[in-house]
């Protein structure tokens, strides 16, 4: 049932991008079979997670296949002579693995192995398509969506004193470095989840079974429902409604983005020197290619996932899960992708729903549903303020800002109290009396006397 229900949501995202003469998640994906792909590493990233129902050697073996071929697609494309001009020239041999193991699975293995193999490919594809799908998605919103929400949320946001502005200021200044240093994080989250994803599931080749959680499952589930909110609340971002938008990092950036013709169409220039006055928002009319992909902030939910999971691993994973915290956000507001409201509304999302996926393992116990009650709450009164309360929001920062905070802190402290009573909970091991002085000079005796009795 998951994978017909999979299987008819891709083909009505791909019909949608249809019917806008644009190739859909299928085809897009299908490409790369031959084509240079859009991610080399997400592709290889797939791969690691197909491999973990392997053991080692068939690991060595599938990635030593995958390898060779992205050898040959290079032999080939530098015989004939074609440059690649869009995505990375490798990438394709880790798509050709993950298909061929399916192929194993059906022709060469039965019962329970056959399941295992075909999860494992189907978790490193789900992880592919779910970037083809989420491309799908912001073509989508940017061709439904005709005006833009951006001046409710930039008002809003002065509650939180504009971080996204002097944010944008700090990283300005730092230069080439500190963009391509953030880039490559921000740019790599799905790679960085995969490597908290393969602690999780370093069990499964011997266990032979995957466990009922893990980061992978909330990832997904990240990006299906997130697109949805894009919809009923579009916004662009400040770089794109209040700056330059692409074209402001291109002189630092190392892969600069082309920015379609045209350009964009900002309501004034004013990100990250000025901050736009308080005045009363109105919905603005925005082009029709620039994604609305702010509100929530997807790359904060998926951030604060990664830092949730990282926190079972050992202590060099939860460094690197609270690194990839600070500088995912450090990134989305010096960017200017985001609103520090969305950040907010983001990290709300992500804890609902990786509460709602530990809830559905549990079975609905009364505290799962009130978490879920609690956090979906929060972000419905999050999205309602900042569309309908923006001015007030402004007008009266020292109030509403602290309360916007509290808000999110209600959430992350009933979180943390919920799931802590939900780890079990072992007993401590009862400690043996250490041996007193004179005991042991006893013990002694009686042995010795022993031996000489014997």
């Amino acid at each position: 049932m998951a994978a017909a229900t999979a299987f008819a949501f891709l083909v009505a995202l791909e019909a949608a991008a249809r019917h806008y003469g644009l190739p859909g998640p299928i085809t897009n994906q299908a490409r790369e079979v031959i084509c240079a792909p859009k991610s080399g590493f997400l592709l290889y990233a797939g791969l690691a997670l197909t491999m973990v129902v392997l053991p080692w050697r068939q690991r060595f073996t599938a990635l030593g296949a995958a390898i060779g071929i992205d050898l040959a697609f290079a032999a080939v494309r530098w015989a004939c002579g074609a440059e690649v001009t869009r995505g990375q020239p490798f990438g394709n041999g880790a798509l050709w693995v993950m298909l061929g193991c399916a192929v194993v699975a059906v022709t060469r293995r039965a019962g329970r192995e056959r399941v295992l193999l075909l999860k494992g490919v189907g978790l490193g594809l789900l992880l592919v398509t779910g970037r083809k799908t989420g491309d799908t998605w912001l073509l989508v919103t940017s061709k439904t969506r005709p005006t833009v929400l951006d001046q409710y949320v930039a008002t809003a946001d002065h509650a939180l004193g504009n971080p996204s502005w002097l944010v944008g200021r700090i990283v300005t200044a730092t230069g080439p470095i500190g963009f391509n240093v953030l880039d490559v994080v921000y740019g790599q989250l799905a790679v960085a989840a995969v490597a908290v994803a393969l602690y999780q599931l370093r069990g499964v080749a011997a266990e032979r079974r995957f466990p009922r959680h893990h980061l992978v499952r909330t990832f997904l589930v990240i990006g299906l429902l997130g697109p949805a909110v894009y919809m009923l609340f579009p916004v662009v971002g400040p770089v794109f409604a209040y700056g330059t938008g692409a074209d402001h990092w291109a002189s630092v950036s190392l892969w600069p983005e082309r920015p379609p013709h045209g350009g964009h169409w900002p309501a004034a220039d004013l990100w990250p020197r000025t901050v736009p006055p308080v005045t009363a928002p109105h919905p603005l009319r925005y082009d029709g290619f620039t994604p609305r992909n702010c509100m929530p902030s997807l790359h904060t939910a998926w951030a604060t996932a990664i830092f949730l999971h990282s926190r079972q691993g050992p202590r060099v994973l939860r460094w690197a899960g609270a690194f990839w915290l600070i500088a995912t956000l450090t990134a989305t507001l010096g960017f200017g992708y985001h609103y520090g409201a969305d950040l907010v509304a983001g990290a709300v999302f992500a804890l609902t729903v990786e509460a709602a996926l530990r809830s559905l393992d549990r079975g609905w116990d009364p505290s799962g549903i009130r978490l879920v009650a609690h956090g979906t709450a929060v972000f419905a009164a999050l999205l309602v303020s900042y569309r309908w309360l923006p001015l007030e929001m402004a007008t009266h920062p020292w109030v509403s800002g602290p309360l916007l905070v509290l808000a999110m802190a209600s959430v992350i402290l009933d979180y943390v109290r919920t799931v802590s009573r939900w780890a079990p909970q072992t007993e401590p091991t009862a400690r043996r009396p250490a041996p007193q002085p004179e005991l042991i000079g006893v013990e002694a005796s009686f042995s010795a006397r022993r031996v000489r009795g014997r």
